[in-house]
């Protein structure tokens, strides 16, 4: 498609859009009682930005920990005694309203998903153009909006830091959240047989995904009965790491996309555990950073255009019903992804 002129974009969107649009706020740090919604300035791009109106949009557990300030490491970039930014919200999916300066590949009206800086609990925001692409046709917003910061990390931790390789073996503990639900299927694109890790009740839904293997942690542990893995993606650090050394081959890799949640630095002291406790030997750890770029975006699309991804999404609510979405995700007992919708 031959892009508008961005000039012409920005100046036509602009004198369409409203002056103001709802949006989550908050002043405080806490559970979801702390947010509120209010009428702010609608957004302008600038250089190199795009203005989504938001279709729907995905609750993650860093939008999570953002909310309630825990753990209290996080404050020394976000704010001490009370939010630097009062709003919240990474993953969106929407159609384009207005272009900046120097954007090329989207236009006004395309239909599109991806990652903004914040902001994207609200009904319009504005999002780096880099940080977007094309929503495949078919795929509702809601299933789009799951996508962003969850399945790219899916990705980047199997295939880049995992270095997931065909016919070889994968262990997804968690299989059933967010990152995990993703996780199975991205395996199985990947060429790997795949063990998932769950409860009783989503046992089902994982074998669906894709899973050769469920593991029903409430029956059995992963790290004790025999099968050795190339790669375990661990949403959850629960178990010891000397058992999870145990299951891992020779040259095998952790992947540690989350872990315990301790109040003053949540996952970041079994990080540093497990970087110790690899520090010698063969096999390795390899801690998770999700950068969200163009290029995955469009692999998870592509993945999505061809049915190879599906989203898994237990529930949706309406943006008015914010404080009830964040604090399901706070449970840590989420099947798949929360959506909401303006």
């Amino acid at each position: 498609m031959t892009s508008q002129p961005a000039a012409t974009n920005h100046t036509d969107a602009v004198d369409a859009s409203p002056a103001q649009v709802r949006a989550v706020t908050r002043d405080h740090f806490g559970s979801g009682e702390v947010l509120g919604l209010e009428q702010v300035a609608a957004p302008r791009p600038g250089p190199g930005e795009v203005v989504v109106a938001v279709r729907a949009a995905s609750v993650n557990p860093v939008d999570w920990h953002m909310m309630t300030g825990e753990p209290l490491v996080m404050r020394i970039e976000g704010g001490w005694r009370s939010p630097k930014n009062r709003r919240l919200g990474l993953d969106v999916a929407g159609v384009v309203t207005a272009v900046g300066e120097g954007v090329e590949h989207l236009s006004v009206g395309d239909e599109v998903f991806g990652a903004a800086e914040v902001g994207s609990f609200a009904e319009a925001v504005r999002v780096p153009a880099d940080r977007l692409v094309r929503k495949p046709v078919g795929v509702t917003f809601e299933h789009a909006a799951a996508v962003p910061v969850a399945a790219c990390t899916a990705l980047q931790g199997l295939r880049d830091h995992g270095q997931l390789q065909p016919g070889q073996h994968v262990l997804v503990n968690g299989a059933s959240g967010g990152v995990g639900t993703y996780a199975v299927q991205v395996a199985k694109h990947l060429g790997a047989q795949v063990t998932g890790v769950c409860s009783t009740r989503n046992v089902e839904l994982v074998q669906s995904l894709g899973a050769d293997h469920v593991v029903d942690y409430t029956d059995r542990d992963f790290t004790d009965h025999g099968v050795r893995y190339d790669v375990v993606l661990d949403n959850v650090g629960h178990q010891p790491l000397s058992h999870v050394k145990r299951c891992l081959t020779p040259t095998g890799a952790l992947v540690l996309v989350s872990g315990p949640k301790g109040r003053v630095f949540g996952p970041l002291g079994h990080l540093l555990r497990s970087m110790a406790s690899f520090a010698f030997g063969r096999q390795r750890v390899a801690p998770m950073f999700t950068q969200i770029t163009a290029a995955d975006l469009e692999t998870c699309a592509t993945l999505l255009a061809s049915g190879a991804l599906r989203s898994v999404v237990e529930a949706s609510y309406p943006l008015d019903q914010i404080a009830a979405a964040m604090d399901h995700v706070g449970t840590g007992r989420t099947r798949g992804k929360v959506v909401v919708t303006p």
